[in-house]
């Protein structure tokens, strides 16, 4: 089984995907893979956009900091928020935050954003969220940094929930180009 995964993903890495509109080449350093419970999501990351944003979360995800991190904020229609240690949606990772980097990426299905603080735009730390619909009231207010290109269907079964109830954890996140 584990040489099957590692080949699919040898060959996910190299693979042009076929996304709505448009062909994707995915480059395995800027590749998340997002395992849960119910499947593999594939995140395509946009250093051309975020590029502080992404090598946080690539270096959060190298550290092993999100496995088994609770989605603790799960709104239907709206979004599931994770990467908080405390599972409390008021914890981060060690490091300093973030200033805000925003993009003319709309926060629309599938987009990953960073969560931060009410009252300042750079407060962005470890904290971030999928969209399951159109958000794009979150423009301009938000950082986008990421989409997912395969498994959207396994990001919509997070239980949702403020908190959920029995919150989905992340089993692990994982740098593409790490993955052996």
């Amino acid at each position: 089984m584990r040489n099957v995964l590692i080949a699919f993903l040898a060959v996910l890495a190299v693979a042009t995907l076929s996304v709505p509109g448009k062909a994707l080449t995915l480059d395995p350093e800027n590749t998340l893979i997002l395992d849960l419970r119910y499947g593999r999501v594939v995140i395509r990351l946009r250093p051309d956009l975020a590029p502080r944003h992404v090598e946080r979360i690539k270096q959060l995800a190298r550290e092993g900091f999100y496995n088994g991190h609770k989605f603790h904020r799960v709104i239907d229609g709206f979004m599931a928020q994770t990467g908080d240690p405390t599972g409390t949606g008021r914890g981060g990772s060690d490091y300093d935050d973030l200033k805000a980097e925003f993009t003319h990426m709309p926060f629309v299905r599938g987009v990953l954003g960073m969560a931060r603080g009410r009252h300042s735009v750079d407060s962005a730390n470890s904290q971030f969220f999928i969209c399951f619909g159109d958000s794009q009231f979150l423009n301009g207010e938000y950082t986008a940094w990421g989409e997912v290109v395969e498994g959207m269907e396994f990001v919509d079964r997070i239980q949702r929930g403020e908190p959920p109830r029995n919150p989905d954890i992340i089993v692990e996140l994982s740098v593409a180009a790490d993955v052996d």
